[in-house]
């Protein structure tokens, strides 16, 4: 019965309460453009650090301030490639002198496809025979 007497009082979705003496934030709108032409303002609070980009709700493209604030440009960092990281650990001899060594082991049959087939249970260096 209790359950019947709360049906359409839409609980959770409006106050009761009233808004007199309450004393609202102070804000600001600012106006955005796409590059499809699409105008559109958003309410800010007075201190908060206002974005010079947003995304269109219209269209989702990148949209500035009307204002004329440019987005600050990001320094980008050059990708660092495998060659770059490698060259951090190991200077061009050591790599030479590994180039060699391993080089010597795949002719020599200690390493490749044939070695890996051998059956000596994979990986390791092989045991020669007397």
């Amino acid at each position: 019965m209790a359950d019947r007497s709360l049906r359409g009082t839409g609980l959770g979705s409006k106050s009761f309460e009233d808004e007199t003496g309450v004393e609202f934030a102070a804000r600001q709108e600012v106006g955005y453009v796409c590059n499809n032409k699409h105008e559109f303002s958003l309410t800010f609070a007075e201190e908060a650090e206002i974005p010079a980009v947003w995304e269109c709700p219209r269209c989702g493209a990148e949209s500035l301030r009307t204002d004329g604030t440019k987005p600050e440009a990001k320094d980008e960092k050059p990708v660092r490639t495998h060659w770059d990281m490698l060259r951090e650990r190991r200077s061009i001899p050591e790599l030479e002198e590994l180039l060699a060594e391993r080089l010597d082991l795949l002719r020599s049959g200690e390493l490749g496809p044939n070695y890996a087939s051998a059956g000596s249970g994979g990986g390791g260096k092989a045991k020669k025979s007397a």
